[in-house]
């Protein structure tokens, strides 16, 4: 684990292997350590970062709400730092979000897309409203309350009656994020804009990717990113909920890197 000072805050990330340089970004209330498989698989032949972002893992905390610009101001910003240019980049759920935020912002500096158990749409008013609540319930209870509430929808049914390492792993991340960190997240999502008339924008290669059993972003949500991004792909994974990468490694991974492989030089 490294740390940088990026945009006022100190800013955790993991780096490995060398080549074409690939970022994720991972979900709420998770941290870069939900990546650890595809580091693992991806560092023999990719330069790899996976950062936490602000709030989450060992990532300050700033004031106010964590939006999604911001969150990809910070990941620019450690860009730079890193002298990387032009990455790969990938993210799920919240991390899906963070992505499309950071190709509005800086479209030239995007090579690829990863868009994985996310979606395009903003939150309607009821999801704005369930979010603040969950914000308050975690600055007043702690994130024990969250992981309990979130769990049941984070993994499919079969990841908690055949994987309960996964599920231990899962709630193990949720329980390290700090509250403040994750109400200001939570802050941050309600706010984020629709983003579903911007994905024809997105001209780079696009890979989609979803659990058949997402109850979160379910699969016509990742239908939608395919339709609309030209000459992107989508993966469906059987069983899989919305920690697809934690819930089927070996799937996910094949097809991140035949993905990768694919691209042009």
């Amino acid at each position: 684990m490294t740390v940088r000072r990026v945009r006022g805050i100190e800013m955790a990330y993991e780096e490995a292997g060398s080549g074409v340089p690939v970022v994720l970004l991972h979900g709420f209330p998770f941290n870069r350590s939900l990546w650890r498989e595809q580091i693992e698989v991806l560092k023999d032949t990719h330069r790899v970062v996976a950062p936490d972002l602000r709030g989450h893992g060992e990532t300050e905390v700033a004031t106010g709400p964590a939006t999604m610009e911001e969150m990809a101001r910070d990941v620019a910003a450690l860009l730079d730092e890193l002298r990387i240019e032009r990455p790969v980049v990938g993210g799920l759920s919240m991390g899906g979000y963070v992505a499309l935020a950071f190709h509005r912002l800086f479209p030239r500096r995007v090579r690829a897309l990863l868009l994985a158990d996310t979606r395009a749409q903003a939150d309607t008013e009821e999801g704005k409203r369930a979010r603040e609540e969950t914000a308050q319930r975690a600055l007043a209870e702690g994130m024990t309350a969250i992981a309990d509430a979130m769990l049941p929808k984070l993994l499919a049914h079969t990841t908690h009656m055949k994987h309960p390492e996964a599920v231990e792993r899962v709630r193990e991340m949720i329980l390290a994020t700090k509250p403040e960190g994750a109400a200001a997240a939570l802050r941050g999502m309600a706010e984020r804009r629709d983003q579903t008339n911007y994905l024809a924008n997105i001209l780079q290669p696009t890979l989609v990717v979803v659990g058949s059993e997402d109850q979160l972003t379910p699969p016509a949500d990742s239908e939608v990113m395919r339709r609309e991004i030209r000459g992107s792909r989508l993966e469906v994974f059987e069983g899989a909920g919305h920690v697809s990468n934690v819930e089927r490694p070996a799937e996910f991974n094949a097809a991140l890197t035949k993905f990768l492989r694919d691209l042009q030089p």
